[in-house]
């Protein structure tokens, strides 16, 4: 049988080798950490969004956003409603001035 032995790498190519490895691995747990950090942080925390809301006559929803006491409307005629989250009545009518 013809057997011809392997050449043997270079020590400086071995220890390329082992460093492409080692980055391999890093990025692979690091990316694994940051999958699991993202599940956990959005498992916990409460969407509570209220039932219902009732805007004024003519008012269309743009965007919604809110806090712990309050959630606010932002609506198509550039203003911006604040809502109580305790009793759900308007508390506040920011008017947006365009340029």
């Amino acid at each position: 049988m013809d057997e011809t032995p392997e050449p043997e790498l270079p020590a400086n190519l071995k220890f390329l080798r082992l460093l492409v490895t080692v980055l391999a691995g890093t990025m692979i747990v690091g990316l694994l950490v940051i999958i699991t950090l993202i599940v956990i942080r959005f498992r916990d925390k409460s969407t509570d969004f209220p039932d219902a809301i009732t805007l004024p006559d003519g008012a269309q929803a743009q965007a919604f956003t809110q806090t712990k006491l309050w959630y606010a409307v932002v609506t198509g005629d550039n203003r911006i409603l604040v809502f109580s989250r305790e009793t759900g009545k308007l508390v506040r009518e920011i008017e947006i001035k365009a340029e």
